[in-house]
């Protein structure tokens, strides 16, 4: 009985001690194996740890890893910089793909001659030359004249051989670091460049490639292949690196009237290599023209995979190839998307929505869908003469420009869509467009809607009148990273300021704060006062010199600078031209300045003069920043407190697209530009009275022009003087900007209203 009532009060706990009991069994059993053996049983044949489970490699007793084994501790390496030798700073290469060892893909060398270079040549820069990102022509001309648009390195030999070898060593010298892939082509030779761009990205760079169509030796060995110059050739950079110190060799030894044979010679006999068609599995297709061939009716399946084809007998035959190549990857492309858009419907049906996710047009990203009323997209009305969204904010303007162009695009693109699912049933012809709208969706592209107004006629000949609404969409294409030069944050800033007599309230500001953001930041800029004197002041500087003020406070900045010089240039002018002022400057620097033309409200500070650096470019942009133009706080605040913190300003104000003034620009940029403007005005210097930097640049120069809102130039409010004696269009912009500087439209209408409100009572 006894027993009977302890087993039954140890029932509830007998699962656990009979697991407590199994576990502490296995874990001493555990420890007893892995001890089991002493230090012997995990050495190797060669007395080495051997790894334990999951890899690990047991420890000796001081703790380390055993003999052989020390590089896979990491180890803590001290920096100790020798104090008796001189320290030299590390030099940084300007791209880091340059540090990486990283090289561009393909470079392409084209060969012409004197009968060929105005005629085939020009043909191959027209219809190839901005497929590739590197291309260079060469020829064995002395002092031949480049045509426009190509780069031509004259070797001064005719001699096809010579041409060859030196165009070869040139290769090597200037491009024989920075490329993976050199295809050498004749200007006779038609060349798919899409095509031979995708051939090198499956092609492996660690092997010696010599590629092309191979050819046999006139009475060599019958294993030895040549690439046929006309039908270009894939030379890798390995190749390349291999085959220079030999070219010496090549040209003394080797005899041919070919400069492919003699090439493909020298490859062979020095580095034992032959020619080949197919590599990596990757075919080189070529086609050779017959004579009066027509690329139209050509309908070969060899003509229409060809990579190269040749010979290419004149300009109109290359243009003929060029459109007709073009054509079939149109088409390819085409075939492609419908190929796509049949497999996305197919899938469609198999995913959790259903039919119902299917978006339209099919492969495009579904439109976007606001999250509030403030990201709600709106739609621009227009019809085929206006557009109710102007960009000046009038409520009616007239289409022209491009506008013009996208909406008559747009109307024969819908026109051709539904002729070509109607017909031969239907055939539609515009009468009218009703209404149309547009917008533009930042996910998907320009959306269109269309009511157009057509006219139907049945193949019987009946017409009907009827309105129908459509829907299209022009997509965003595929996004290029366009390469640019490079810059530094490191450039120099030269700041021009020009000051009138009206500008003198504000020139202690403008002082004060280049003072604080340049000069005790020793931020690397400069600055030059131009100060412009009405011919009444001058002829009374010597008692009464209006700038004697500004004068003396450059005098205080150097004395407490010592190391700063704020040079001046005194001008006579009844008309301040800014770009007459320019001209002064202009001559007074060295070419390479980087100058920012400043106005006395501009507030300087080094997040903008950073961006004045990095976003202008010589020979290739400059900038010019729209400020941004705090209201009159009478008009804003109304008495009350202005914006406490700096996040606010930006509601206090607006973008004043109608200024200028400011402006960022190299000096040789400038000059340029200025020498095609005075060629084109001649002695006219009136001209000039009507023109601004802008331009100048705008007009007279090939540079991209940078135009944006830059909220780090912020200007307080300040009621400009507007000189009459300017051309009525800087003028009226002048007014247009003391306008709507005031307050926007709510501030105003709020002003009115409590100025009725005040004179009702």
């Amino acid at each position: 009985m006894r027993l009977a009532a302890l087993l039954a009060a140890l029932r509830p706990v007998l699962p656990l001690v009979l697991g407590l009991s199994l576990g502490c069994s296995l874990s001493l059993l555990r420890a007893s194996w892995s001890q089991n053996g002493g230090e012997d049983q995990c050495l190797g044949a060669v007395g080495r740890p051997r790894p334990l489970a999951g890899g690990a490699l047991p420890e000796v007793a001081d703790g380390r890893l055993g003999p052989g084994h020390e590089d896979f501790r990491p180890r803590i390496v001290p920096y100790y910089r020798d104090p008796n030798k001189p320290y030299k700073k590390v030099l940084r290469t300007r791209y880091i793909q340059t540090e990486l060892g990283f090289h561009e893909r393909l470079f392409v060398a084209v060969l012409t001659s004197k009968a060929t270079l105005n005629t085939l040549a020009v043909a191959v820069n027209k219809t190839v030359a901005h497929h590739f990102s590197r291309l260079l022509y060469f020829t064995g001309l002395r002092s031949a004249k480049v045509p426009h648009g190509m780069v031509l390195v004259a070797h001064g030999d005719e001699r096809p051989i010579w041409l060859m070898y030196e165009t070869m060593n040139y290769i090597h010298q200037h491009f024989g670091s920075d490329y993976d892939w050199f295809y050498i082509m004749q200007d006779d030779t038609y060349a798919q460049a899409e095509q031979v761009k995708a051939l090198v990205t499956h092609l492996s760079i660690n092997q010696d490639v010599y590629l092309g169509r191979a050819e046999e030796f006139i009475g060599g060995d019958e294993q030895a292949r040549y690439c046929h110059g006309g039908f270009g050739y894939l030379i890798s950079r390995s190749l390349l690196l291999k085959l220079h110190p030999h070219l010496d060799s090549c040209r003394n030894e080797i005899l041919s009237v070919r400069p492919d044979e003699w090439l493909g010679r020298c490859i062979i006999d020095f580095l034992g290599i032959t020619c080949v068609s197919q590599l990596q599995g990757q075919n080189y297709h070529t086609y050779e023209l017959a004579k009066n061939t027509e690329p139209e009716k050509e309908e070969e399946e060899e003509f229409q995979a060809a990579l190269a084809v040749h010979p290419v007998s004149d300009m109109t035959l290359m243009y003929r190839l060029h459109k007709h190549f073009s054509r079939i990857q149109l088409d390819r492309a085409y075939q492609e998307i419908q190929d796509l858009q049949m497999q996305i419907r197919n899938l469609t049906s198999l995913t959790p929505a259903g039919e119902v996710g299917l978006t339209w047009p099919v492969g495009i990203n579904s439109p976007f869908l606001p999250k509030s009323r403030f990201e709600v997209i709106s739609w621009d009305y227009f019809t085929e003469q206006h557009l109710f969204s102007c960009p000046d904010g009038s409520p009616k303007c007239e289409l022209l420009g491009a506008s013009k162009a996208d909406v008559s695009e747009i109307i024969e693109s819908a026109l051709e869509q539904l002729n070509s699912r109607y017909q031969p049933l239907l055939r539609f012809s515009k009468r009218q467009l009703l209404n149309g709208y547009r917008r533009f969706d930042p996910t998907r592209g320009m959306e269109y809607t269309l009511d157009l107004l057509l006219e139907a006629v049945t193949q019987k000949g009946h017409s009907h009148v009827l309105a129908k609404r459509v829907s299209l969409v022009r997509p965003l294409s595929k996004v290029e990273i366009i390469p640019m030069p490079y810059v530094t944050e490191a450039t120099r800033v030269q700041l021009v300021l020009p000051l009138t007599v009206q500008d003198l309230d504000f020139v202690a500001n403008f002082l004060d704060m280049f003072a604080m953001n340049t000069l005790d930041t020793h931020d690397n800029a400069l600055l030059t006062l131009l100060f412009i004197y009405h011919p009444y002041d001058a002829q009374r500087v010597s008692q009464v010199d209006v700038f004697a003020g500004v004068k003396a406070m450059v005098g205080e900045l150097e004395k407490r600078y010592a190391e700063v010089k704020i040079p001046w240039i005194s001008v006579k002018t009844e008309v301040p031209s800014q770009v007459k002022l320019m001209d002064i400057v202009s001559k007074k620097h060295p070419v390479d300045t980087l100058f920012f033309l400043a106005s006395v409200w501009t507030e300087i500070n080094m997040e903008f003069l950073n961006r004045c650096r990095m976003n202008t470019i010589s020979n290739w942009q400059v900038f010019f920043p729209v400020h941004f133009q705090e209201f009159n706080p009478a008009l804003v605040y109304r008495g009350e407190q202005t914006a406490s913190s700096t996040t606010d300003f930006l509601r206090d104000g607006h973008f004043d697209r109608h200024s200028f003034a400011e402006a960022c620009f190299y000096n040789s940029d400038y000059m340029t530009a200025r020498t095609k403007l005075a060629a084109d005005i001649l002695d006219r210097d009136e001209v000039l009275e009507s023109m601004e930097v802008f331009d100048v640049f705008l007009h007279y120069s090939g540079l991209h022009l940078f135009r944006a809102v830059e909220p780090g130039l912020v200007q307080k409010y300040a009621l400009r003087s507007c000189n009459p004696r300017l051309s009525e269009e800087l003028y009226h912009r002048c007014v247009l900007s003391n306008l709507e500087g005031l307050a926007s439209r709510s501030h105003l209408a709020m002003a009115l209203f409590e100025q009725e409100q005040a004179n009702s009572t």
